[in-house]
C-alpha cells in the first residue's frame, strides 16, 4: 500500500468505513486535490485491495460528506472545501488526522468566538447550581494541573464543554460535541508551559465562572472572548514552534478525559 493508505487504514473498521478514511485524510491533506479527479476505479481497487461494492459504497459516503461528486464519463471529483461538511464527526476526525495548521485553528477559533462568548452570556442569565458546580470544579482542576499535565488540557477541555451545556442552548451543545476532539488536541497542543501562563490561563477561567456566577452576561461573553483568542494565539506559536508540522491527535479518537 502507498503513503495514501498507509497507517491509515485501520483493521479493525469495516472495508468501506477504512477505505473512506483513507480516502477522506488523503482529500483533507491536499494528496487528492480540490477539484481533481481521482484515480480510476481500477487503479483505487489495486490500491486498497477491496472489492468493487466496498469501493463504491466508500465513495458514496464521502459524497455525502459534500468532499466528492461522481459524474458520468469524467469520473469521481474532489469537491471544493467549501462545500465539505465540517460538522460531520468523520469529517472533522480525518482533519485530525491529517494534522493542525494555522488555518484549521483560525477557522476554528472564529466559529468559536460565534458561538462561546454568547454561550456564556446565556449562562449568566440562566445559571443553576449544578452548572456553576461544574464550571468551579474544571477551573479547579486546572489549577491543581501544572500546565503541562495532561490533566490541565482535559480540565480544559471538560470547562469549554460544560459552558456550552450551561447555556441551555440545545444547538450550542451540539456543537460543542461535535468540536470536542478538534478543541482536545488544541488544548493539549497549547497548554501553558510555564508557571505564569499557567496561573494566567486558570485565572481567565476562572473569570467566566465568577461573571456566571455573579449573572453578569456582559461580563461573562467578554471574559470567554479573551479566553478564545489568548487560545488562538498560543495554538498559532505552537503550530509557528513546531515549523508547521502536523499536530497529530496523539491517542486518536481523542476520547475525552474526566478531569474531576
Amino acid at each position: 500500500m502507498d503513503e495514501i493508505g498507509a497507517g491509515i487504514v485501520s483493521r479493525g473498521a469495516p472495508g468501506h468505513a477504512r477505505v473512506a478514511r483513507a480516502l477522506g485524510t488523503g482529500i483533507v491533506a491536499g494528496r487528492f486535490p480540490e477539484g481533481e479527479v481521482l484515480p480510476g476505479e481500477a487503479a483505487l481497487l489495486t490500491r486498497f485491495g477491496v472489492s468493487r461494492t466496498v469501493l463504491r459504497e466508500a465513495v458514496k459516503t464521502l459524497s455525502g460528506k459534500g468532499m466528492l461528486e461522481a459524474r458520468t464519463r469524467v469520473g469521481t471529483r474532489v469537491r471544493e472545501r467549501a462545500a465539505w461538511n465540517l460538522f460531520d464527526r468523520d469529517v472533522l476526525a480525518w482533519y485530525l488526522d491529517a494534522g493542525i495548521d494555522g488555518r484549521f485553528l483560525r477557522d476554528l477559533a472564529e466559529i468559536r468566538l460565534a458561538i462561546e462568548p454568547a454561550a456564556a452570556a446565556l449562562a449568566a442569565m440562566r445559571r443553576m447550581p449544578p452548572d456553576i458546580a461544574r464550571l468551579e470544579a474544571c477551573v479547579a482542576a486546572m489549577r491543581d494541573a501544572p500546565g503541562l499535565d495532561p490533566a490541565f488540557a482535559s480540565a480544559d477541555l471538560a470547562f469549554h464543554l460544560a459552558l456550552a451545556d450551561a447555556s441551555g442552548n440545545v444547538f450550542m451543545h451540539s456543537v460543542g460535541a461535535v468540536t470536542e476532539a478538534a478543541l482536545d488536541v488544541v488544548f493539549r497542543m497549547s497548554r501553558p508551559t510555564d508557571p505564569h501562563a499557567h496561573d494566567a490561563s486558570w485565572r481567565a477561567h476562572a473569570a467566566i465562572a465568577a461573571a456566571i456566577r455573579a449573572g453578569d452576561p456582559a461580563a461573562a461573553a467578554r471574559a470567554t472572548e479573551f479566553v478564545v483568542r489568548d487560545g488562538l494565539r498560543n495554538g498559532a506559536a505552537a503550530v509557528e514552534a513546531a515549523g508547521a508540522a502536523p499536530y497529530p491527535c496523539a491517542d486518536p479518537p481523542c476520547a475525552r478525559e474526566n478531569p474531576t
